[in-house]
């Protein structure tokens, strides 16, 4: 379900974390799922410091980083509440600066007094699927596959799918269905055992025998499972190794990591602790208010399976959208639209058209930030977001440490926003 915010804006009509509203009241589907910016609507009075900018007069970096601080401090406070939520952070990349501005709010559970460190690990969600689409772009610059290929060729197992593409799959036109959807096994058998290893074809169990979703263009994670499952066959290594070494190590992402099931207690340490939050979400609510922040990360996998700090978000979101990563004709496939309500092909979002979705990416065109770049993951205990503004360069990623209803985090990043226009580091 979209949030409070994102009813008064039509980009918002398949955002935030993908709720569904049912009689028995809120059920979860696809807790990776697509994500904009949602758009606060405050009133002309109100001036809660979160919404409103910072001063003008201060560009010295000190000031920015103080500003920005006192933006996550806010947000705790106004929305930790509602959100079950201890812990926030931020983190802010301008070009042409090697370093970030790191700013948290809060203690790594309610549990502890700890406070958040700069340098917690959040587990980013679907932030992962640009990942998994770039090792996919790479292995076609390298001719050893196409986006146009087809399922039949590479996993004949699967033959009801033969006819989908690799770049459907990416760009969620292939329709097949979810597999984290109400409508499946999946959330129960989580629910009933939080570190129950689930294998790539367990997932894909859970909807081989279900019909084409109806809509052109339907959010599904059981396409970038499949994704994983090309990118072992063509390349006859693991998902994880090609992982680490096209993307993590090259780009020196020291405090990015990937487990397929459980993380070991040396990165579990660093996060903050991950609160489930959604009530009326069938089998899942036996897991309301818990900390899932060590629990199996196999349910999401190559969907949405990775850690990292906001820090190296930033550096790996600077790199994707640069072209570091690819050559023109891949990266131009990876930012190739089609519209989140039709599945048509777009050549960009506008006010008319105000959401795409591209090979793992996100496109929107929304109020004051213009036509940017984002995506927000969820995991069942964490929200993470990250926003790239192309005319300014700047980068901002943030994370919440909890998977609620409802969820405000694109208020943040509005006010961030409004504070960096203040400091003139943004038209």
């Amino acid at each position: 379900m979209p949030d409070a915010d994102s009813q008064h804006n039509p980009a918002m009509h398949r955002t935030s974390l993908s709720y569904r509203r049912r009689t028995a009241g809120f059920v979860l589907a696809g807790a990776l799922a697509f994500g904009a910016v949602a758009v606060p609507t405050a009133s002309a009075g109100d001036t809660r410091a979160l919404d409103r900018p910072a001063t003008a007069s201060a560009d010295h970096p000190a000031t920015l980083q103080s500003d920005l601080r006192r933006h996550v401090e806010s947000y705790l406070k106004q929305h930790g509440v509602e959100e079950y939520a201890s812990a926030v952070g931020l983190s802010l990349s301008l070009p042409g600066h090697r370093s970030t501005v790191d700013v948290t709010a809060g203690t790594m559970s309610f549990e502890t007094h700890r406070p958040v460190p700069a340098d917690a690990v959040w587990q980013i969600g679907s932030n992962t699927k640009a990942f998994t689409a770039v090792l996919l772009l790479q292995l076609e610059a390298e001719h050893r596959l196409s986006m146009e290929d087809k399922l039949g060729k590479w996993l004949p197992q699967y033959p009801q799918w033969r006819d989908v593409t690799i770049r459907s799959l990416l760009n969620m036109t292939s329709r097949i269905r979810t597999y984290d959807d109400p409508a499946t096994q999946m959330l129960g058998d989580f629910a009933s055992d939080p570190n129950r290893y689930l294998s790539k074809v367990d997932l894909v169990s859970y909807v081989a025998d279900l019909p084409p979703a109806d809509a052109k263009w339907h959010y599904s994670n059981t396409g970038y499972v499949l994704s994983e499952m090309i990118i072992e066959k063509v390349t006859g290594t693991s998902y994880s190794r090609q992982l680490y070494s096209r993307i993590i190590n090259p780009l020196q992402l020291k405090n990015t990591f990937y487990r397929a099931h459980l993380y070991p207690r040396q990165v579990t340490a660093r996060e903050p602790a991950g609160y489930f939050a959604v009530r009326g979400s069938g089998p899942m609510d036996r897991l309301y208010g818990q900390d899932m922040s060590t629990s199996t990360m196999s349910w999401a996998r190559a969907a949405g399976g990775i850690l990292s700090t906001l820090h190296d978000l930033t550096v790996w979101t600077r790199a994707l959208y640069s072209g570091q990563l690819l050559p023109p004709k891949q990266q131009a496939a990876l930012t190739s639209l089609v519209s989140v309500r039709t599945g048509e092909p777009i050549d960009g979002t506008s006010a008319a058209e105000p959401a795409g979705f591209g090979l793992g990416v996100q496109q929107s065109t929304i109020g004051p930030l213009g036509t940017f770049w984002s995506y927000q993951g969820g995991t069942l205990g964490t929200r993470v977001l990250h926003v790239y503004l192309p005319e300014s360069g700047v980068i901002m990623a943030m994370g919440v440490n909890s998977f609620s209803e409802p969820n405000s985090i694109g208020k943040l990043a509005m006010a961030v926003h409004a504070t960096l226009k203040a400091h003139n580091l943004i038209k």
